[in-house]
């Protein structure tokens, strides 16, 4: 196009849209715009902190933490700061269930939530009563009540979280108490610190493999120990440490500390009190792999674990047991899906937490593509008594054919729950037995051998070993050893429905199989009586075609519960 200009006209006499200001030209670029004063927010929380985007998770906790939720203008300004993207800072923020994140012109939650566990361990001791008390009780403008997912307390349920302080045994009148003096901060408990803990030997042996050990050989006793992955996965431990030390270097260790399955609490029980027995375990193991960095996952139930953390891992830098910076303590947000090893180590990333296809396997290419080698809290407490005690400490123990030792988190309908040290061949009955039997008023009636995704089985199967390999040919497994006792005053349909409104909750919707699996047996199991055809055959359905672990266990509740108790189902 040619602009014809009479003589002696300026360009700017001519009538334009860049004139009278009526056309659609805008002052600044399109989407949300800059607010300074939120920059300057984040910017004071961040300090001289790497900007990093394996550092997204860390830096939402800040603001989650210092604010009490996450506004669109800090995800502005965190965008403008990480140089990342908002679309993926929000969907990072929105994937995990404890960032708060509120949207322009919404109403930001109250000052107080209150998280009122609804673990199948807290229903059974009333949780859905104390919830409906406390959501009528409580002025809804000051303070928020929510349900929440397991959080590791099972031997003390009910539970509540205000803020990050946990009310055990909760009732009305203890969560009102804790709100009047607003106790959100976590309690501490006593436990074997670092001078403690060294003066009863501890590091000698770590110290004496890096002067000299050979890394085969410890790894050999770990193999004749016959430890293996107890978190639930139950893959021998040696084995894992010669496949990751077989891929080139540079490599990584990564600690899953995220134990999310309903009724399991015995990494939480190591840690509280004598956090060095896992932290030498993960040492040990760091030096048989030649890991560069070691990533200590660990999860957002667990204020007081990761203070424990904290703290000591800098009194292990002070001590010079190891490097500013070699351990790297990762907080989790509140994602069970994170359990999952590949799920883990993009959590790590600052990502959300979708486990990855396979293979490959993380071994080979794991957090920020290294080989890497991951182990669960308790199975590093063992590492380090077999490296001090020798492999006997596990191997020399023998029961029902079984042998070795095993943390069973028991909870439920019996007299004293908590975790019980008890050998790896021992029967339901052994469990409630060393748990002071059942409650009074209560007769044994069906048990969950392994969290909800091992299902329930009848109190007649009382005599299998709870160990690995045991309890498969029973469409159930040992899994964590999260066990869960129920009694004849309790209902095996409502405890089955606890078990997929969990699975429900917790997908993280990566696959369809499970994403809509998952929602649509808790509307079947809503029935009055459950389609057992059209059930089995959506349970087929998750079990062949889900991604990850979580949609193809979740249809054991069911399977179980129409196998066993069809009567009440």
């Amino acid at each position: 196009m040619v602009i014809r200009m009479e003589a002696g006209m300026k360009l700017d006499d001519r009538k334009g849209v860049w004139k009278d200001g009526r056309g659609k030209s805008r002052k600044t670029p399109k989407g949300r715009q800059l607010d300074e004063a939120a920059l300057a927010e984040v910017r004071s929380l961040l300090g001289d902190r790497p900007r990093r985007g394996d550092l997204l998770i860390e830096h939402l906790h800040l603001i989650q933490d210092a604010r009490g939720h996450i506004s669109a203008a800090h995800i502005r300004a965190l965008a403008e700061e990480m140089k990342m993207a908002q679309a993926e800072i929000y969907e990072v923020a929105t994937f995990y269930a404890h960032f708060d994140v509120v949207g322009e012109g919404e109403t930001p939650p109250p000052g107080l939530t209150v998280r009122v566990c609804d673990s199948l361990a807290c229903e059974l001791a009333g949780a859905g009563r104390l919830r409906a008390a406390l959501a009528t009780g409580l002025d809804p403008a000051k303070v928020r009540v929510v349900r929440a997912p397991c959080m590791g307390r099972c031997d003390t349920a009910p539970v509540c979280e205000l803020g990050h302080h946990h009310v055990d045994y909760a009732t009305p009148e203890k969560v009102r108490g804790a709100i009047a003096e607003n106790r959100v901060e976590p309690v501490i408990p006593p436990y074997r610190g670092l001078d403690a803990y060294r003066a009863d030997g501890g590091y000698e042996r770590l110290e004496a493999l890096r002067s000299d050990g050979d890394w085969e050989r410890m790894r050999d006793a770990v193999e004749e120990s016959g430890l293996r992955g107890l978190g639930g996965a139950g893959f021998p431990a040696g084995r894992k440490w010669g496949f990751v030390r077989a891929e080139p270097g540079p490599r990584l260790m990564a600690v899953n500390g995220d134990e999310g399955e309903p009724g399991t609490f015995k990494d939480r029980h190591y840690l509280e009190r004598d956090p060095h027995s896992v932290l030498e375990g993960m040492l040990i193991a760091a030096w048989a792999v030649e890991a560069e960095r070691v990533y200590f996952y660990m999860r957002d139930e667990y204020p007081a674990v990761l203070r424990i953390l904290a703290d000591e891992i800098s009194a292990l830098e002070a001590a010079g047991i190891v490097e500013p910076g070699y351990v790297v303590l990762r907080r989790g947000a509140g994602a069970y899906i994170c359990g999952e090893e590949s799920a883990m180590i993009e959590s790590i990333e600052g990502k959300r937490g979708l486990p990855r296809h396979r293979p490959p396997y993380v071994a080979q290419v794991g957090a920020f593509g290294r080989p890497t080698l991951v182990h669960n809290v308790e199975t590093l407490h063992w590492v380090a008594r077999v490296a001090r005690e020798g492999p006997e400490i596990l191997s020399g123990v023998e029961r029902n054919g079984r042998k070795g030792l095993r943390s069973y988190s028991i909870s439920g309908r019996v007299a004293e729950p908590g975790v019980h040290l008890l050998p790896a061949g021992s029967t339901i009955m052994d469990l409630i037995e060393a748990a002071g039997g059942m409650a009074e008023g209560h007769a044994f009636k069906a048990y969950q051998p392994g969290g909800p995704s091992s299902g329930l089985l009848p109190a007649s199967m009382n005599d299998i070993p709870m160990d690995f390999d045991m309890l498969q040919e029973h469409g159930s497994f040992i899994g964590s050893a999260a066990v869960v006792v129920l009694s004849d005053k309790d209902s095996i349909k409502d405890a089955a429905l606890n078990m997929l409104r969990f699975f429900e909750d917790e997908s993280c919707g990566q696959c369809t199989p499970c994403r809509v699996g998952c929602e649509k047996a808790v509307k079947l199991m809503r029935a009055e009586r459950w389609n057992g055809e059209l059930l089995e055959e959506l349970c087929q359905t998750m079990e062949d075609a889900s991604i990850c672990g979580l949609g193809q266990a979740a249809p054991n509740p069911i399977r179980l519960a129409l196998k066993h108790f069809p009567d009440e189902v």
